[in-house]
């Protein structure tokens, strides 16, 4: 048997496919399209369902993938064990209704015994114990011995490993492929065979036969057309073809497994301990790399909280090897470089991510120490007070002041046979996890809401013909109410409809949609919103306005012109904005999202730190000199590779076909982008900065206008000007020389307003010297002052600390209904003993408030001005023991 790395085999499964009239397609996103039943992808058909369903038609019956996946329900077992990853590669064939099981197991077949030349005598196929198709094609068409077919039947429970379903819907018989790995992998059980959890007997292959259409109470019907899901992780196919141990040995996973043990100076496989960290980063590391490379940023919410906990892990184990800095851009690195030839936008990403890997790391280890021996005292407290369960209230405050996932603090705890009170820990989170289930919702097989678009025959489908018109005429297809298809909409009723070719232009991109009017001989509909729907239609969403419309009818549709224009010139100045930032910021700067409309633009982008006033205004003079240079905007389609060779910028983690449209702005802008533009940089008139601000980490924010609207802005600055200078009593070029008069005499009414307040609480006070006490050789004074505030307490502070000499000052006032301490020390007192945060803390209780500070000084406020006499003699009290000798 010949050993191949795993690029190897991605590339070869795929070309095999290929050969059979497979469409070979690069993997998906890790981030879902349109599937909220998902946080990530998780499997090699996850992004292929609409496909299945009948809700979109795929670009070919046949297709290939090698899919990224990311699972993390059993995170807690990656390290424990040689087995578990997070993050794997999955290849699979698909058919939609095209061949079924006799081609897939022929094709399974011939890719294992002839491509990759396995031993047939040691692969053994499994099948649903009720499915004779596939039993008879194993036996007959490929010749394999009955009993080496090992069939699988329902529990007690009803549930099979070889029967695929997922409650209601297509579902159907599995058939996978086992290799036998030999004795030495075995548990030299003597009745050790397929099904064994052992090694010895590894799956390689699975093919689902989804043949049925279940109603999830256990009946089924043949669907009309069959489909086909093949499922084999590239990694464990990469541990047979290279005759290893488990997943951490292959070349890949070594290559970075290697790179951890370089950076912490240990040896694999020498401390059972050392190994389980190992493991976890060599796992944890390549999930986070291509989680930052498909856009995914750490957060506490989705799967922004994934990628914090899987990085936060990483780095914590770090600390465990003794690897000393941050180091997981290092290993981030070896992930690129192992795994480039599959997914070369790993290489093009690759600054961009080692920056977020390293910028979450550092915030990690700013405050992983603090919080770690934070943890220590709760965990000795725990133990002093014969406790096993650390409280929801402190578990909260190690995830908000240090950062600690619950689930790192849990698997902390969990080392030492400890728990956490998770009740009491959602308790305090209840605003995050109420936002974080409104973030994820689960209900039917696609994971969104049931609508009214979904009935619709996925064949229909919308052109956009807008980019040249304003108005077009088309026959209307599909009506719709807010819940069911219909063949007509009368006067009042709100509804969608849809037609052959449109100008509007839906909502995608950044762009807002168009709004507009269809009219046809009997009614008017006015179109509220246009927004993409799945399988390439567009949704016209609105009121009918006058008579009525029925589908069959040749509509007339008209878009608003003037906001079509507005939205154009804010759009291509995006373009110009993009350009002009990473000019002036760097490569690294990428669109992160965008929001353009008829008012303004909105563009978010990757960069780590606030914008300067320097860099904004050069920012803005480069977008108003290209501008000016009135440059050609034209439009070019063209295949997706060739786009890449003009060197177009394409939007961050979408989705292009294998057609695609390029934007070019004279020399300056190339971008890929299906939106609408101006014809000329100079149509835009002018463009201008409002705010750049921090919307998420690593993401900032610009809002700008263009044209008509900067003059409008500069208009409303005006008359606000003019109305300051008339307040001010004197005329717009002087006001910034009056606003510096005014705040003079300010400033000196302040002073002497200070001086004022200053007197009267010394005249409050009166000689209190008298009240001075001496305990143990350290004098205090402790008195009541009326009506005096925060401030007032200060100054007389510090004034009678002056007079005191050695000692410690602690004054009391009520003012408003609340109480006001302050206690001030010397350093002669402090050498005694005395401690002004410490009796502060003693003394506010006795005015139902709360407080402290340095040993020098505190202060703190109370509710209770009836405690105040109490409060004093405390503070005697309290002193007292500060200074006992």
């Amino acid at each position: 048997m010949k050993k191949y790395g795993v690029n190897d085999l991605r590339r070869m499964f795929l070309e095999f496919f290929e050969s059979k009239d497979h469409l070979a397609a690069k993997s998906f996103s890790l981030v879902p399209h349109n599937d909220n039943s998902l946080l990530l992808i998780n499997a090699g058909m996850a992004p292929l369902k609409p496909y299945f369903t009948g809700q979109e038609i795929p670009p070919r019956r046949r297709m290939t993938t090698c899919q990224k996946c990311i699972r993390t329900g059993d995170i807690e077992n990656v390290g424990k064990t040689a087995r578990h990853l997070t993050f794997f590669e999955m290849l699979g064939n698909f058919s939609f209704g095209d061949y079924f099981k006799k081609e897939a197991i022929a094709w399974s077949w011939e890719f294992l015994t002839k491509v990759l030349e396995l031993d047939p005598e040691r692969l053994y196929p499994s099948i649903y114990g009720e499915d004779e198709e596939a039993f008879e094609i194993w036996t007959k068409d490929i010749g394999v011995p009955a009993e080496k077919i090992t069939r699988f039947y329902r529990d007690e429970n009803g549930e099979c490993d070889n029967f695929w379903e997922h409650g209601a819907g297509p579902c159907g018989p599995c058939s996978e492929i086992y290799y036998d790995r030999g004795e030495k992998y075995g548990c030299k059980s003597p009745d050790c065979k397929v099904g064994c959890d052992c090694d010895r007997f590894m799956e390689v292959w699975n093919n689902v036969f989804t043949q049925f259409d279940g109603d999830g109470k256990g009946h089924y019907t043949e669907l009309e057309n069959k489909n086909i899901d093949t499922g084999m992780g590239l990694e464990r196919l990469a541990v047979v073809m290279q005759d290893v141990d488990s997943v951490f040995d292959i070349d890949t996973m070594k290559a970075i497994r290697d790179k951890v043990c370089e950076l912490c100076g240990k040896t694999y496989q020498t401390d059972e301990l050392s190994d389980i960290s190992i493991r976890l980063i060599t796992d944890h590391i390549r999930s986070a790399t291509f989680m930052v490379s498909d856009g995914i940023m750490p957060s506490n919410e989705g799967r922004g909280y994934v990628l914090r906990r899987l990085i936060r892990r990483a780095a914590r184990h770090g600390r465990m090897l003794g690897i000393e800095g941050t180091f997981l851009a290092k290993l981030s690195e070896t992930v690129i470089s192992e795994s480039k030839d599959g997914y070369p936008e790993l290489e093009e990403k690759k600054d961009f991510i080692f920056r977020v890997l390293t910028q979450e790391e550092e915030k990690f280890n700013k405050t992983i120490d603090q919080g770690l021996n934070i943890l220590a005292e709760m965990q000795a407290e725990m133990e002093e007070a014969g406790k096993k369960t650390l409280s929801g209230a402190d578990a909260f405050k190690l995830y908000d002041t240090y950062g600690f996932p619950i689930d790192l603090t849990a698997e902390i705890l969990e080392e030492k046979g400890l728990n956490i009170d998770h009740e009491g820990f959602g308790a305090a989170m209840q605003e995050q996890r109420t936002k974080a289930r409104k973030a994820r919702k689960t209900t039917n097989y696609m994971g969104a809401d049931v609508t009214v678009y979904e009935s619709i025959d996925p064949s229909v489908t919308t052109e956009f013909v807008g980019y040249d018109r304003y108005t077009h005429q088309s026959e209307i297809i599909v009506l719709t109410t807010e819940d069911e298809l219909t063949e007509a909409l009368t006067e009042g009723e709100n509804g969608t409809v849809i037609v052959k070719e449109t100008p509007f232009y839906a909502t995608m991109g950044g762009q807002n949609a168009d709004t507009g009017v269809i009219r046809t001989k009997d009614g008017e509909f006015l179109v509220k919103d246009t927004v993409k729907l799945s399988g390439g239609k567009a949704g016209h969403i609105g009121t009918v306005v006058k008579g009525m419309v029925k589908v069959g009818d040749l509509a007339e549709l008209s878009i608003d012109q003037e906001k079509r224009l507005a939205i154009g010139k804010n759009h291509s100045a995006t373009h110009l904005l993009q350009k002009a930032l990473r000019e002036v910021l760097g490569t690294h700067v990428e669109q992160a999202g965008s929001d353009v409309n008829e008012d303004r633009l909105r563009f978010d982008f990757t960069h780590f730190s606030a914008m300067t006033p320097e860099e904004l205004a050069k920012t803005e003079a480069i977008v108003n000199q290209k501008i000016e240079e009135n440059l050609p905007v034209k439009t070019a389609v063209m295949s997706l590779e060739e786009a890449k060779k003009t060197g177009a910028m394409a939007l961050f983690g979408e989705k292009y076909g294998e057609s695609v449209r390029v934007v070019t702005m004279g020399d300056f802008s190339t971008e890929l982008c299906g939106g609408t533009h101006v014809s000329n940089t100079g149509s835009i008139m002018a463009f201008k900065i409002l705010s750049e601000t921090g919307v998420a980490a690593g993401v900032r924010r610009i809002e700008a206008l263009t044209s008509k609207a900067v003059f409008e802005y500069y208009d409303k600055l005006e008359d606000t000007l003019n109305q300051a200078a008339k307040a001010l009593k004197t005329n717009p070029a002087s006001v910034l020389e009056k606003i510096q008069h005014l705040q003079t005499e300010l400033k000196a009414l302040q002073s002497e307003n200070e001086s004022l307040k200053s007197k009267a609480a010394q005249d409050a006070l009166g000689d209190v010297m008298d009240q001075v006490v001496e305990v143990n050789g350290v004098k205090l004074l402790a008195a009541v002052v009326d009506d005096v505030d925060m401030n007032g307490l200060r100054d007389l502070s510090d004034q009678l600390k002056a007079k005191l000499g050695d000692g410690m000052v602690l004054l009391a006032s009520a003012k408003d209904g609340k109480v006001s301490l302050v206690a001030m020390a010397t350093e002669g007192a402090m050498k005694q003993g005395a401690h002004a945060g410490n009796l502060i803390k003693t003394v506010a209780a006795k005015v139902g408030g709360g407080g402290g500070g340095r040993p020098n000084m505190a202060q703190a406020g109370g509710k209770n001005p009836a405690g105040i006499p109490d409060a004093i003699a405390a503070a005697k009290e309290a002193f007292a023991l500060q200074v006992e000798k």
